[in-house]
């Protein structure tokens, strides 16, 4: 799956480019206030990821084009691939400075190299694994963005075979409760009516924090101190770690968004012990269950890899016929990635081009089950968020092209009338 380029460029203002998640959204939000108040000038500012060999190839490559394209400006290369691999990304011609993901949160980092030469070249990046706590700050705004992310936490506890993000993101640590409201008010003040709650590994929400509270106790308290919120939306969670009261709140809260992502990366558990992952097939089909009982009209999307270590054509059917079987309408598709240093990379591998085979399988079905909602969702009235003039979100986040502009970040009815074939819905403005 292409990783997601974001590139923001603001006059007067240090640009940011980011790639990857939507923590990283956040993150670069708060980069972009950091560097301006360091006043650092004709500067870049690559946000990293490094969930995949690829995502890290995409940025190696648009560092690389960006230094040719304008070799004037200072380069500084920050996020979690720089975290991970510090010295592959130091080494990259013009790249000035390599800062981590602790570092890229200071203020303090940004004062330091504002004060450098560009030729001074540095690499600051501290062991991530000795990091206790988030460092709260607050974002007033996401520049060209309907809706606003907010992180509530970082990090992971776990240890999945094939992943490295925990080595660059550190332990799970949480965000208080008292500083997410607080943020979320400044952000509804704005005019920001949509809220995604974002972080590494949500649903292990606070238990680094006294009472140790769990996601759905953050969400009730998010929805009763800022009553006038019209829409809480939910980043990746994990099928096992769903808690009573956020089960509660999906059958009984209209502002939680009824489109859920679970974080389930196969449907074979064989596989899915080999991933050391925390559940099993028959966790995700209770947790399906638990969901479309409380909330009939939700939808729900997975993150899913094809091809991981050991699986046969047997375990990838497993997988596809679970995601049938649940009705994933939104699909984000991983072909298997080798990371360095993973227990992963040590076991059998599937061989490349069936790899890319499954991948352009599960693609595939993903694309049949979200057009089979589509034409379900013909001659109804939905409330979408605008995102662009002519492009809004469901609350089900179905993509709905609307017959006439409007202005992004207002929620509008529409009637839909149609289905494009292209994973889009034809909406009528009501």
């Amino acid at each position: 799956m292409k990783n997601k380029i974001k590139r923001d460029v603001i006059i007067g203002m240090p640009e940011v480019v980011t790639f990857g998640c939507r923590l990283n959204t956040f993150e670069s939000e708060l980069i972009k206030d950091l560097a301006a108040q360091a006043d650092l000038k004709n500067t870049i500012i690559f946000n990293t990821c490094a969930v995949t060999s690829e995502a890290e190839r995409q940025a190696r490559q648009a560092i690389r084009k960006m230094h040719r394209e304008q070799p004037d400006k200072t380069i500084i290369v920050t996020g979690c691939a720089a975290q991970i691999r510090p010295d592959i990304f130091s080494e990259i011609e013009g790249v000035s400075h390599v800062i981590g993901n602790y570092e890229k949160m200071q203020v303090d980092t940004f004062r330091k190299l504002a004060g450098k030469n560009r030729q001074e070249r540095s690499v600051q990046v501290m062991d991530i694994m000795e990091v206790t706590e988030t460092t709260p700050h607050v974002v007033t705004s996401f520049d060209g963005k309907a809706r606003a992310y907010v992180e509530i936490q970082n990090g992971c506890d776990h240890r999945c075979t094939f992943c490295t993000i925990p080595f660059g993101r550190g332990n799970n640590r949480s965000t208080p409760i008292a500083h997410i409201v607080k943020q979320i008010k400044l952000l509804r003040n704005n005019g920001y009516q949509e809220i995604v709650l974002t972080g590494v590994d949500i649903t292990d929400y606070g238990q680094n924090l006294p009472g140790t509270p769990h996601l759905g106790d953050l969400v009730q308290r998010i929805l009763r101190n800022v009553p006038d919120l019209e829409r809480v939306r939910l980043s990746s969670l994990d099928p096992v770690e769903i808690d009573d009261t956020l089960y509660d709140l999906i059958g009984n809260e209209p502002r939680l968004l009824p489109h859920f992502h679970l974080s389930v990366q196969a449907g074979d558990t064989m596989v899915l012990k080999r991933m050391k992952r925390r559940h099993v097939r028959e966790d995700i089909l209770i947790c399906a269950e638990k969901i479309y009982k409380r909330r009939p009209d939700a939808t729900l999307g997975a993150d899913v890899i094809a091809g991981f270590p050991t699986e046969t054509d047997k375990m990838f059917q497993t997988t596809y016929d679970l995601i049938k079987q649940v009705g994933f309408r939104f699909l984000h598709v991983f072909p298997y990635s080798q990371r360095p240093g993973t227990p992963a990379e040590r076991m059998p591998q599937v061989k490349k081009p069936i790899i890319k085979q499954r991948a352009a399988m599960l693609r595939k079905l993903g694309e049949n089950l979200r057009s089979e909602y589509y034409v379900k969702c013909v001659g109804s009235t939905v409330e979408a968020l605008v995102e662009s003039l002519r492009i809004a979100r469901t609350d089900t986040y179905g993509k709905v092209v609307l017959d006439r502009d409007q202005i992004p970040g207002n929620i509008v009815r529409a009637n839909i009338t149609g289905f494009n074939g292209a994973n889009e819905m034809l909406g009528k403005v009501v």
